[in-house]
């Protein structure tokens, strides 16, 4: 091992600090991370830290992500063991997400690294968060995407960043879709979660293609199902986009009958107006339900991933020319579930 991680930087909660109740960025914060990992865990590994960005992670743009992306392009993999990068808790959802398709087949470890208060708050687990991604670095001895992240009275867990899912309302804590998590970190030490959801190590270590679809493109429409949704208000008169998604119940349904709320009478509309609907995100296990019969064939859907990896592959469907379904189908880093 060389015990030699690269840090990058990039702002978010644990970029930041209190004032008067406002939590903002502080760019001095930055290495205050490892100077608090120091005092408590020692100087065995030697950090290298780059700092592409300061930015809070809600006012994330595209340019924002390419040059993140950029940055960790630019890193020599051959000497370090891995690659921290420090993220705000809005988006990491979708920037872990993203990543894992486009660093699928990275040699070493990214670990996305994050908190949800600053470090100088006492709630702050920003330091266990980051102590965790070097305990999951030094363990392993495969590349990949991934996210280190403790909530409330557990442990720090490790999620694949293809699995990970938006963090639940107000308290703001991660969990991987189907509510297995990769491993965790117990006794300072990282555990495997042995469950028959989970990749193997041993397919982690072997080689993966690099993923085709490179590029963002933002003209999409997003729409999530709710009691009594009335798709009538969603009309495309001045600006068209390129694709509408629609979010399904969880059991991948959603209203059918109707006038206003009938998803056919909106997907009629779009289809006149030559817009790409997709639906998400459907278990390709489980029973249909009447309102849903014959729904997939009509539009394009996304089966066995989260809606969060669904939102990304279209996004990078669109913008890199490829077709949405065959994006879907794609499976780059152990995202799909079946």
């Amino acid at each position: 091992m060389k015990n030699r991680i690269c840090v990058i930087f990039t702002g978010g909660t644990i970029g930041s600090y209190s004032n008067g109740g406002i939590v903002d960025l502080k760019p001095e914060t930055s290495s205050l991370l490892i100077e608090k990992y120091r005092e408590r865990f020692g100087n065995a590994i030697h950090f290298d830290e780059l700092r592409p960005l300061n930015i809070l992670s809600e006012n994330m743009q595209p340019s924002d992500l390419e040059v993140m992306a950029d940055c960790i392009r630019g890193v020599d993999t051959d000497v370090y063991d891995g690659i921290i990068l420090t993220h705000g808790t809005d988006t990491l959802c979708f920037t872990a997400n993203l990543f894992s398709q486009l660093f699928c087949d990275i040699k070493i470890p990214l670990v996305f690294v994050s908190a949800l208060y600053p470090l100088d708050d006492d709630r702050s687990r920003g330091v266990e968060n980051f102590a965790g991604a070097v305990t999951f670095i030094e363990s392993v001895d495969y590349g990949g995407v991934f996210v280190s992240f403790e909530n409330r009275s557990e442990n720090c867990k490790i999620h694949l960043a293809s699995r990970i899912i938006s963090a639940t309302q107000i308290r703001g804590e991660y969990d991987s879709i189907l509510n297995v998590h990769y491993g965790e970190i117990r006794g300072g030490k990282f555990v495997y979660n042995d469950n028959d959801n989970n990749p193997a190590p041993s397919q982690l270590r072997r080689p993966r293609k690099p993923c085709i679809a490179q590029k963002l493109c933002t003209d999409l429409v997003i729409i999530q199902a709710h009691s009594l949704l009335n798709f009538d208000y969603y009309r495309f008169n001045e600006v068209k986009p390129k694709a509408v998604m629609v979010q399904l119940y969880h059991s991948g349904t959603v209203c059918t009958e109707g006038k206003e709320a009938n998803f056919k009478n909106f997907l009629a509309y779009c289809k006149n107006l030559g817009i790409e609907v997709v639906i998400a995100t459907i278990d390709s296990s489980a029973r249909t339900y009447g309102s849903a019969v014959g729904l997939a064939d009509l539009c394009t859907a996304a089966y066995d991933i989260s809606f969060e990896m669904a939102t990304v592959k279209v996004l990078l469907a669109l913008g890199s020319g490829r077709n949405i379904a065959d994006e879907l189908q794609t499976n780059n880093f152990f995202e799909k579930l079946h």
